[in-house]
């Protein structure tokens, strides 16, 4: 199922009603749900390699944490953090001051993600300490979907709710 943008993300706990929470695509919803945009948030810097390498192993220690305790949202959520710190950076690494596409988000795809009929920006020369960053998180994040714990609840999660 795809993910609903049509709920409540400021009244909604999903570690209370996981029931309303979709996987999605990629990212989606990374900055939405709630508590664990609160709980993960925090800890997310790829400005660094350095800051990569700890932001990347402390929500890894999030998603082991979610996983132990059995919340698949959790884990997912953590999961969809660390590819945003890998896409995140690769978008720094490729785009001087981050900015990949030509023009404002229009108002009605706020939220999500995609070109959303703009054009993409010339790449600058790549920044080696990003590229480096975004490396740092794409470990932790195959790491992190590969997952055989990962792997088990996301299909309970999915055979439960629905895909």
């Amino acid at each position: 199922m795809p993910f609903d943008y049509t709920l409540d993300f400021r009244t909604v706990d999903f570690r209370q009603h996981p029931e309303l929470y979709r996987v999605g695509k990629g990212e989606q919803g990374v900055l939405l749900v709630q508590p664990y945009k609160g709980e993960i948030l925090p800890h997310w810097r790829f400005r660094t390699p350095e800051l990569a390498r700890e932001s990347s192993e402390q929500i890894y220690a999030l998603f082991e944490a979610y996983l132990k305790e059995q919340d698949f949202v959790g884990a997912d959520m953590a999961r969809k953090f660390l590819q945003m710190g890998f896409t995140r950076a690769r978008r720094y690494a490729n785009h001087k001051g981050g900015k990949k596409y030509d023009g404002p988000v229009p108002d009605d795809k706020k939220g999500q993600s995609g070109a959303h009929g703009r054009d993409e920006l010339p790449r600058t020369p790549e920044d080696p300490e990003k590229a480096e960053a975004a490396a740092i998180f794409k470990r932790k994040w195959d790491e992190a979907k590969q997952h055989p714990s990962y792997v088990q609840q996301r299909a309970e999660f999915e055979a439960r709710y629905g895909k």
